[in-house]
């Protein structure tokens, strides 16, 4: 492990840059997402939760210009601040994430940069105060679950519309006939076939192999026919 305390951050591509000047102090806060509850009899009680993300935030300063400057902490610096405050936006910029080190500890965080802010401050303009705050990232993958679909109440609405039962005929009724005559209902006397004709129900034998006697609209005897030969006009 180095021996030197360097603060170094690494981009997507594997660019890894070392921060001029060491922050005074480097906390990472670490969290749980607990949940306090009241139980009858018992009182209050701490459910335990999930970890949280991880955070630390870094203030220090940026020389304008590192050419001479002699109280920096690393030997390899960029050319100037604003070299840094570039590479810096450009991370935040490419939403993609980072890697915190911190050398001589086993500090090493993958994060992204939640916050950047940096300017002047006490108006000297030969440093730039800055404030970066890192988030930790979690490497998650999104699975998509099917779920059953769930059956609706059928409304009237809704409902498949049945077709109208058949009309009843009877003594009387005017139908269409499609089908050869009889002279009576046993099938006996086959004579004309009728077809697409008007013609009224005078006669009915019940059981009978051609159980419907038909005649013209006057009253006319036409004959025996198969119930399944007429249909209600």
């Amino acid at each position: 492990m180095t021996k030197h305390l360097g603060f170094y951050l690494t981009n997507a591509d594997n660019d890894t840059i070392e921060l001029p000047l060491n922050p005074a102090e480097v906390t990472l806060k670490m969290e749980t997402d607990d949940k306090s509850e009241t139980i009858v009899k018992l009182g209050e009680i701490n459910r335990i939760g999930e970890a949280k993300l991880q955070s630390v935030q870094i203030q220090s300063t940026l020389p304008v210009t590192s050419e001479d400057e002699h109280y920096l902490s690393t030997s390899d610096p960029l050319a100037s601040a604003q070299d840094y405050i570039d590479w810096l936006t450009q991370v935040h910029e490419s939403k993609k994430t980072l890697r915190f080190v911190v050398g001589t500890t086993k500090i090493s965080l993958e994060a992204t940069i939640a916050s950047f802010e940096y300017g002047f401050k006490d108006g000297y303009d030969g440093d730039y105060s800055y404030t970066l705050t890192l988030k930790e990232y979690r490497p998650y993958t999104v699975k998509k679950l099917s779920t059953p679909q769930q059956q609706r109440e059928v409304t009237p609405n809704d409902a498949p519309q049945r077709s109208s039962p058949p009309a009843q005929v009877g003594m009387g009724s005017v139908v269409v006939v499609n089908g050869q005559l009889h002279r009576d209902s046993q099938g006996s006397g086959p004579g004309q076939t009728e077809v697409n004709a008007t013609r009224k129900i005078s006669l009915m034998a019940p059981g009978a192999p051609y159980p419907v006697h038909v005649a013209t609209l006057e009253g006319g005897a036409r004959g025996w026919v198969r119930e399944s030969d007429v249909r209600s006009a």
